[in-house]
């Protein structure tokens, strides 16, 4: 197998996402540590892959992967037989009800969600005031957007069925960080029964514990 890299700082959402997938799939790889929150940290490797987002990059031998979700889900289609193996589904409606929940993650859940981690959980930390404003507003549009999540998860275990799959794994990060790191966050999903059983289960798999222990053992600026 060709050596997996990935290079990045583990608290945020970006790599945390591919390191959570990684150990789903018990696969090995080599992380390397940059502090994405200060610039002067950067090695010279960093700078030359133009990294738009600064997050994470992914390396497998010549290929750089630089979207967390393109990261995670080239892993499920190149490596099917390792770890778990339903990740992505196992026929093409399933894979397509995936790629359904990936893309609502990614287009409805992570702006909102993302701006709420940043100022209720991080902000202080980082010499920024949280920004009421954004808060409140962001905190509506989650609200919706868990609304349809707690309809859906009436009727299933998980967003894309029985089973937990890349349509779970990607909202970890966040709605882990929302969870634990403040209480309006937490209520958020406490206050629907099954957006709450549904993100306790997802944030106490073992790959996320995992994951967990990864960033205590190399923490962000604010974990210090």
């Amino acid at each position: 197998m060709v050596g997996l890299k990935v290079i990045g700082q583990p608290a945020s959402t970006e790599v945390s996402r591919v390191l959570t997938c990684l150990f789903e799939k018990n696969l090995q790889f080599q992380l390397v540590r940059i502090d994405t929150f200060k610039r002067e940290h950067r090695v010279p490797e960093f700078l030359q892959l133009q990294d738009p987002s600064g997050q994470v990059t992914f390396k497998e031998g010549n290929r750089t992967i630089v979207d967390s979700r393109q990261i995670i889900r080239h892993l499920c289609v190149n490596y099917p037989h390792e770890g778990n193996t339903k990740l992505y589904g196992n026929g093409s409606l399933e894979k397509a009800s995936i790629e359904q929940w990936l893309q609502a993650e990614a287009q409805n859940f992570a702006p909102p969600s993302n701006e709420l981690v940043f100022h209720l959980a991080f902000a202080k930390h980082l010499g920024r005031e949280p920004d009421m404003a954004i808060i409140e507003e962001n905190e509506k549009r989650l609200s919706d957007i868990l609304d349809v999540y707690d309809q859906k998860l009436s009727k299933d275990e998980f967003l894309a069925g029985d089973e937990f799959t890349l349509a779970d794994l990607s909202h970890i990060p966040n709605t882990y960080y929302l969870m634990t790191k403040c209480e309006r966050g937490e209520k958020l999903f406490a206050q629907r029964k099954n957006v709450a059983r549904w993100a306790k289960y997802i944030t106490g798999r073992e790959s996320w514990k995992k994951v967990v222990e990864v960033q205590s053992e190399h923490p962000s600026p604010f974990e210090k």
